[in-house]
């Protein structure tokens, strides 16, 4: 492994694919920002009589805002001139607090263990043309450099090499997004906070998110026990989910991301659907809980910003929308950078090139029940005009050619990732690959 790619026979491996694998004390909060801003945008652009109150509603909402450090930056903080234009990509980053202050004792004891680490770090890109967003989940043992930041004393600390985790301690969340950004190469004008009871809040907005497992889930520290099949998961069953390690693929934290995108996935799948977005009281309640349970940046904390963001969520089709995890070999003393690796990730994106994971989806999840590989095509059924289409699928020379179809766009082409890049898209119906205690 020291190329930090799994052995053959990972679960839910594709041809010539690999993905996720390992952790620490369970807990992890919910990657929910692309359906969030969605879900905040079809509200306010709706034209429901409920619309009007929620834009007064939510604004009353929002909590006490990050301010970061002035960036040069092509996104300017105050609300872009034309409601979904931006020039050039966006970057959001989403980050995960460790800190149970006001969570109450449902999630352990909150006297221990409630440092300030930033245990959960994703960033959400979208491209410039809005056609493809990329979701990267950084592990929270990785090893990387953390640049000079200044903490809550107005103490200089750092640099450091250290795991990713504490840059919450070294300098509060400016920090964290300027330690991302050096990793990256990116610049994050875009900065979100949550912490557990926003996890529970917006899973029940959207009144649960079915889930799949392939093998029993059995993990005592998040209480989490899951036969094989279908689970509608909301309120605390959906947070433990999330948080447990344990109890799927290696124990690893890894694993743990590999679980957390099989909820993911079908989050954005759930709240796409026209069960979520015709429902324009759902939709509200998973902004309102989105805004309440969660701290923005000065630059996110404006709802006319929200909107723009969500609408260029919106209509990304599924299948171009790709869960990935920064790439890295596991050891004891934690995860180490496959750099190489790495650059063809952040080159496809800041290119704003569509990114096609091509490894497995990791020991903690597995193609499964109603996955696209096991769905048969009905070659009889028809075509819906407005679909994408896939550029890697083989053309039928046979097929007739409508004379008035306007020509093919072909966008930016798809970077296929290396097979250690693991991941899934959006579309991808996959399972929790669980273990029992007896495997622990």
């Amino acid at each position: 492994m020291a190329d930090g790619r799994m052995p053959g026979g990972v679960p839910g491996a594709r041809a010539g694919v690999i993905r996720h694998g390992r952790q620490r004390t369970s807990r992890a909060w919910a990657t929910v920002l692309a359906v969030l801003a969605s879900a905040v945008a079809v509200v306010l652009v709706s034209g429901v009589s409920v619309a009007a109150i929620a834009a007064w509603d939510l604004s009353r909402s929002v909590q006490p805002l990050i301010v970061l450090p002035p960036a040069d930056t092509d996104h300017p903080d105050a609300p872009p001139p034309q409601i979904g234009a931006y020039e050039g990509g966006i970057n959001l980053l989403l980050i995960g607090s460790d800190s149970r202050q006001g969570q109450g004792t449902a999630f352990g004891d909150p006297e221990e263990e409630t440092g300030e680490l930033n245990d959960v770090n994703i960033l959400l890109h979208i491209s410039a043309d809005h056609s493809n967003a990329t979701v990267v989940s950084f592990p929270r043992d990785l090893f990387v450099d953390i640049p000079e930041c200044t903490n809550a004393d107005g103490d200089s600390t750092g640099p450091a090499t250290d795991k990713i985790n504490t840059a919450l301690f070294y300098g509060g969340v400016p920090c964290a997004v300027a330690t991302i950004e050096d990793l990256t190469g990116l610049t994050i004008p875009f900065v979100a906070e949550v912490q557990f009871l926003g996890v529970i809040a917006m899973s029940n907005a959207v009144g649960g998110v079915p889930v799949c497992v392939s093998d029993r889930i059995e993990d005592e520290y998040t209480g989490t026990y899951l036969d094989p099949g279908m689970h509608d998961l909301s309120g605390v069953d959906a947070l433990q989910f999330l948080r447990t390690r344990h109890g799927v693929g290696d124990g690893s934290d890894l694993s743990r991301i590999g679980n957390q995108q099989v909820f993911l996935s079908s989050l954005v799948r759930t709240v796409k659907s026209s069960e979520t977005l015709g429902d324009p009281f759902k939709l509200y309640g998973l902004a309102k809980a989105a805004l309440d349970n969660m701290r923005f940046s000065e630059s996110l904390a404006n709802l006319d910003t929200m909107v723009s963001i969500a609408i260029a969520l919106k209509d990304i089709p599924e299948q171009n929308i790709a869960f990935v995890q920064y790439p890295g070999s596991v050891t004891v003393e934690g995860v180490y950078q496959n750099e190489e690796s790495a650059a063809v990730l952040f080159d496809a994106i800041a290119a704003d090139q569509p990114v096609l994971p091509t490894g497995s989806t990791g020991l903690g999840s597995t193609l499964g029940l109603g996955g696209p590989d096991e769905v048969p095509v009905d070659p009889a059924a028809p075509v819906d005009p407005a679909a994408p289409v896939d550029p890697a699928a083989p053309v039928d020379p046979a097929a007739p050619v409508d004379p008035a179809a306007p020509p093919a766009d072909a966008g930016a082409p798809v970077a296929a990732l290396p097979d250690d890049v693991l991941g899934q898209t959006a579309d991808e119906v996959t399972c929790s690959n669980g273990r029992t205690l007896e495997e622990q």
